[in-house]
């Protein structure tokens, strides 16, 4: 059966139209799917009967497992889904505020091997269609309340987004579409450890989304032993291509820097990561490293978290520091996977 989420308005017409249905149908299945939040085509009680048969024999809505489902006091949840190929991805909700914001996987696992992400430990299976990515969408917003709505998307979960730039393409168009999830293309950010050629993609498709580039490192010597795929592309080709990405926008670049102890938490480092971003119009997301067991880095001290900021702040670079979430429920990206051993029935997991 095919992937009801895989169909696009146009798609969804052309298989409306097939059966003699007027063409209004096709909107009204995309509101029970994304609005109206419809478990399943029987609930889209304004459809003939005869269409939802057609929709139930021809298309699956699910089609992934939750595996765990895991809550945070903070109000973090977090669902383990495994794909009827065995594959599992995790992605996560997060309250805060007003904001509804979602972390979406786009691989099963990673291949860029940063040294330490849980996603890469064990590779990359395969890509994630668009369909599996919007699923994950619907099924976090299946946890909110009906008064609330979904309002930002950040493809910062399991995988390289721009190692699957067609899939998560066509994922985002159908999020920010008014019939789909209605996400504004400046609420969706698209998270990448840096690959020239897809962001040079992305501008010479006139895309709107905010970019965030993970660097980690003000050099190329140490970035390419966090992240070794630098050692082929290096910070320079990456700088360029988005500084062309946000000529082309107009959209503040973020530059995403995990702070390890030891490694790359030193006054000298600060120093130098300011020297790389001052003249650039960039927002550094700064984000203390939430340990993953089994690696041998740390979460760096208030006190030399503290001296980092002071120096890029005073050499004015706009700086924040993510507040961490879901500690309690290895929301970091790849840890509940790697934690969950085969075999157990689903669960759901309140932290305390």
């Amino acid at each position: 059966m095919k992937h009801i989420l895989e169909f696009d308005s146009q798609a969804l017409s052309d298989f409306v139209a097939s059966h003699d249905e007027k063409s209004f149908r096709v909107g009204q299945v995309r509101k029970w799917l994304f609005a109206d939040r419809a478990q399943s085509f029987g609930e889209m009680s304004n459809l003939p009967k005869s269409l939802r048969g057609h929709l139930t024999e021809s298309f699956q809505i699910w089609t992934s497992k939750v595996v765990n489902h895991s809550k945070s006091e903070d109000g973090t949840e977090k669902l383990l889904l495994q794909w009827p190929d065995g594959g599992q991805v995790e992605c996560v909700l997060l309250r805060d505020g007003d904001r509804r914001s979602i972390c979406v996987s786009s691989q099963v696992g990673c291949a860029m091997g940063c040294v330490f992400c849980a996603s890469g430990l064990d590779g990359v299976d395969r890509n994630l269609t668009s369909g599996e990515i919007l699923e994950q969408m619907l099924r976090l917003q299946h946890l909110l309340p009906s008064d609330e709505r979904l309002s930002h998307i950040v493809m910062m979960g399991m995988g390289e987004p721009l190692a699957n730039l067609n899939n998560v393409l066509a994922t985002l168009q159908q999020a920010s579409a008014a019939d789909g999830l209605g996400i504004s293309s400046r609420r969706i950010t698209i998270s990448t450890v840096g690959i020239p050629e897809a962001i040079d993609k992305l501008t010479e498709l006139n895309s709107r989304y905010n970019l965030a580039v993970s660097l980690h490192a003000p050099n190329d010597q140490l970035r390419s032993q966090l992240v070794p795929v630098n050692k082929k592309i290096g910070i320079a080709k990456i700088l360029a291509a988005a500084d062309s990405y946000f000529e082309s926008c107009g959209r503040r670049l973020t530059f995403e820097y995990v702070l390890l102890a030891g490694v790359n938490d030193t006054q000298e480092q600060a120093r130098e990561l300011a020297s790389l971003l001052r003249k650039r119009s960039v927002l550094l997301n700064v984000i203390p490293y939430n340990p993953v067991e089994g690696l041998p880095y740390r979460t760096p001290s208030a006190k030399s978290i503290s001296k980092f900021r002071k120096i890029l702040t005073d050499a004015g670079i706009t700086i924040q520091f993510r507040q961490r979430k879901g500690d309690q429920i290895n929301a970091a990206c790849g840890q509940l996977r790697r934690n969950f051993r085969p075999g157990n029935e689903p669960v759901q997991i309140s932290a305390s």
